[in-house]
Parts: C-alpha cells; structure tokens; sequence
C-alpha cells in the first residue's frame, strides 16, 4: 500500500510540472520514479510515457480552452512528435541503459541551460 501513495504523489509531481510548464512532467518524473519510487531505469521511462500522454493530452485542453493553444501551429509538431515517439518506442529496447541515461542527463542539462539563457 505504501508503494501506491508514492507512485500517487510522483505522478501528482509530474502532473504540477507538467501542467505549470506546459510540459516536461516526464523530466521530473523519471528521476522520481527511479529513486522514490525504485523502478529500474527501463521501466521508469516507459512508465513516464505511459502517464505523461494523457497529462499532456489533459493540459493541452485546458490551454486550448482558455485561448491558449493554437491547433494549426501546433499541427506540425504533432505529426513530427508522433513519427519520433513511434521510432523511439522501436528503438527503445535495443539501446543500452548506460546510453539511455546519458542522453537523458543531457537533455537535462541542455534543457536548464536554455532556461537560464
């Protein structure tokens, strides 16, 4: 029982994020399922896809209907989005954890630098 309440407020952590920034609950929640919630690496991330698709889908609608969100604008980052996710869901397996882990730093990194910036 103790595990669920953990999962609980790591999913309402990525849902905080990802519902303020817009986005980047997946950010959050892979470093929390992998040390609050001790799921191993593989597993966090694709459970942090898995949860983050409909925080998304949920925050998009709110933007969207608050005149937030533009449908057309965003129509070609969708279609490039969805062609991405399938080839990453393809190659997801084949690559090594250490080189999964690495990327990921560094998309971090790189993402908080362009924060700063």
């Amino acid at each position: 029982m103790r595990s669920k309440w953990r999962y609980a407020v790591a999913g309402g952590l990525a849902g905080i994020a990802n519902g303020f920034f817009g986005g980047g609950g997946g950010s959050v929640f892979v470093p929390l399922l992998t040390g609050y919630c001790k799921l191993d690496q593989r597993r966090a991330f694709a459970t942090s896809v898995a949860v983050i698709l409909p925080l998304c889908a949920l925050s998009a609608g709110i933007y969207l209907f608050r005149g937030g969100l533009d449908l057309m604008t965003a129509l070609p980052y969708l279609i490039g989005g969805t062609v991405g996710g399938w080839a990453g869901g393809k190659w997801f397996k084949g690559v090594k954890m250490l080189w999964l882990k690495r990327a990921f730093g560094l998309l971090l990194i790189y993402g908080g630098v362009r924060s700063f910036l």
